[in-house]
């Protein structure tokens, strides 16, 4: 039987040897992983439904992370708890919020949308005309795509993306903040098991899981969207996010959208219109341009702890 000492000690080795990958790589990963769970993840919403194919992703999500490492509270500051809390919450918000926007408009727009939150995370703060160049461009791009779609079940996947928009944002600056107070990665563990008490109840009374239930390989299904769309990118943006400021942060998800498109295609046969595809390379390009800017500002001291 496996020791306290011991679980701890191999759950840091874990996360060391996570911190020896440039963070670069470990998004890159991320951004990878959690793109083919949504394709996978697109599959199932369309016969279980977006709460329940959720609440699988989260549940098995801290399951696995669980069994790697115990959420040890003991010793632990009150800070540090609150940032789990809140954390968790956003977790449950921004999956939820963006499974409904998935069962209604395709990946790749889905994605595009959402990333209004990184983007805004890229660009405040800063005072430059440039950055008003980026922030428009990426509105334009934004505009096609949600424009055309303001009408019936579309315009509730428009809004719940823009909702998890916003917790994105959230999530780059709470998740920074438990990467630093949870070093070990406890934090993350923690806060998926705040999340799945959240959402748990929510899906069980707005949602029929019997379906689901009794069907071993949609079962099987959903342990594959938690390793790939929260394990797996969750672990690697913590580890990166521990070394990163926010602002920096953004360049490294300006691909995600174009991915999330490439995926939606490979994987779900969606293709876009042209203007859906330069909608995208907008977002993107406005990302990486507003995230590049802000990476020449000097930071001062601090500034990362405050993020």
């Amino acid at each position: 039987m496996t020791s306290p000492d011991a679980s701890g000690a191999g759950a840091v080795g874990v996360h060391g040897r996570l911190d020896a990958v440039p963070p670069e790589l470990l998004i890159l990963v991320g951004t990878l992983s959690v793109q083919c769970g949504g394709g996978l993840a697109s599959n199932m919403i369309r016969e279980y439904g977006p709460l329940p194919v959720v609440t699988m992703r989260i549940l098995f999500g801290a399951a696995m992370l669980l069994a790697f490492q115990r959420a040890r509270v003991r010793g632990t500051s009150r800070s540090a708890l609150l940032s789990c809390l809140a954390l968790g919450v956003i977790l449950a918000a921004m999956n939820s919020l963006f499974y409904v926007g998935l069962s209604r408009i395709p990946l790749g727009v889905a994605v595009t949308i959402e990333f209004w939150g990184p983007l805004t995370v890229a660009v405040i703060g800063s005072r430059r005309l440039l950055d008003l160049v980026w922030v428009g461009m990426a509105a334009a791009g934004i505009y096609i795509l949600a424009g055309g779609r303001l009408e019936a079940d579309d315009l509730v996947g428009v809004a719940a993306v823009f909702g998890a928009g916003f917790c994105w944002a959230l999530y780059i600056g709470i998740g920074g903040r438990v990467a630093r107070e949870w070093p070990d990665g406890r934090g993350l563990t923690l806060a998926m098991l705040v999340a799945s008490a959240l959402i748990l109840p929510v899906t069980l009374g707005l949602s029929d899981v019997r379906p689901l239930v009794v069907a071993p390989l949609a079962l099987a299904g959903g342990v594959v969207i938690a390793l790939f769309s929260s394990v797996i990118p969750y672990s690697a943006e913590i580890a990166a996010l521990r070394r990163l400021p926010a602002a920096t942060f953004g360049v490294l998800m300006s691909l995600e959208p174009a991915i999330a498109a490439a995926v939606g295609f490979v994987l779900l046969g969606q293709v876009l219109a042209t203007s859906d595809l330069v909608a995208i390379a907008f977002v993107a390009l406005a990302s990486a341009g507003a995230s590049i800017s802000a990476r020449r500002l000097v930071t001062a001291p601090g500034e990362l702890e405050s993020a």
